[in-house]
């Protein structure tokens, strides 16, 4: 009966889900392993429509016992979700012992994030005197005005900008196009790279509409932005372990700090799903305690 429903499945997600192979087979391993448990604990007999939630919970049970982490718990409980989701469509069973079921937690570690002294810090600790001074500060002015990924910065075109509207052209993860607002000091510092220092460099065949190019005159690729950002880390005396994507944290953060409405972030960092941006939530949770123990009277630290 089980395999029987193993092979349908595996049909299903090819012909109908069109899912690639290698998830195909991550969704059948997931879906084996219950079976195998199924087996190992006498119930291999067991008929679908007799799986409960709690049966499903003892399994995660089972498999936390045996060390497997809540990460790979949680993605098996997805291919599990798929499984029953394809008996509930094939009427073998008549409702979904998944449904109720949530992931194991998962403790997502807060991103790092800059103050806006020691964006300040770094900012300043950029020689504009040097050849590449006014692309990097350039550069540091659109990831943190505008909160792009580094991908994003290293593909960003000259016809993609739209200054004088105030807003920037990008596309991000998916080939998704969004228009994103940048600031006035950005808007400034990028101008005088594009207008004085780009417009009289010798630029590679092919890198024509890149902005940001290196002294070749092709574009940058990322681990210049981020060998470029770790050494001012330490021009500027700052000892945080930071990149490229400190960045695009700091504004999401200093966003919600200030009050932004979590979606109009979400819209700006091209999140899919607003479950991604709402960590910035958590840190703005920690800012506003820090707010309160220092300086409520009743709340201060002794």
């Amino acid at each position: 009966m089980w395999q029987s429903y193993l092979k349908n499945f595996k049909s299903y997600l090819i012909l109908e889900r069109s899912l690639s192979g290698h998830t195909v087979e991550a969704y059948l391993h997931d879906a084996r392993r219950f079976v195998e448990y199924l087996e190992l604990i006498g119930l291999a007999d067991l008929p679908a429509a007799d799986v409960s939630d709690s049966r499903l919970s003892s399994f995660l049970a089972w498999l936390n016992n045996f060390g497997v982490t809540a990460a790979t718990q949680a993605r098996m409980l997805s291919g599990l979700k798929a499984f029953f989701g394809f008996l509930l469509l094939e009427k073998a069973i008549e409702a979904d012992p998944t449904a109720l079921l949530d992931a194991p937690g998962l403790h997502r570690k807060l991103p790092a994030t800059l103050s806006f002294p020691e964006i300040e810090a770094l900012l300043a600790a950029i020689d504009l005197s040097r050849p590449e001074g006014p692309r990097n500060r350039a550069m540091l002015e659109v990831l943190y005005s505008c909160g792009l990924r580094v991908s994003e910065l290293t593909s960003l075109k000259i016809s993609w900008l739209f200054l004088q509207d105030g807003f920037i052209q990008v596309v991000g993860k998916g080939d998704k196009t969004r228009f994103v607002p940048i600031g006035r000091d950005a808007i400034h510092f990028l101008n005088v790279y594009v207008q004085e220092v780009r417009a009289l460099q010798p630029v590679a065949r092919g890198s024509e509409d890149t902005v940001f190019l290196n002294r070749r005159g092709a574009g940058l690729s990322r681990v210049m932005v981020f060998t470029f950002i770790k050494e001012l880390a330490v021009a500027a005396g700052i000892h945080k372990n930071i990149s490229p994507h400190t960045f695009r944290h700091s504004f999401a953060t200093h966003l919600i700090e200030g009050g932004a409405d979590l979606r109009a972030v979400q819209e700006m960092l091209g999140h899919e799903s607003i479950t991604t941006t709402e960590i910035y939530t958590h840190l703005d949770r920690d800012y506003l305690r820090s707010v309160l123990t220092d300086f409520h009277p009743r709340g201060r630290r002794k």
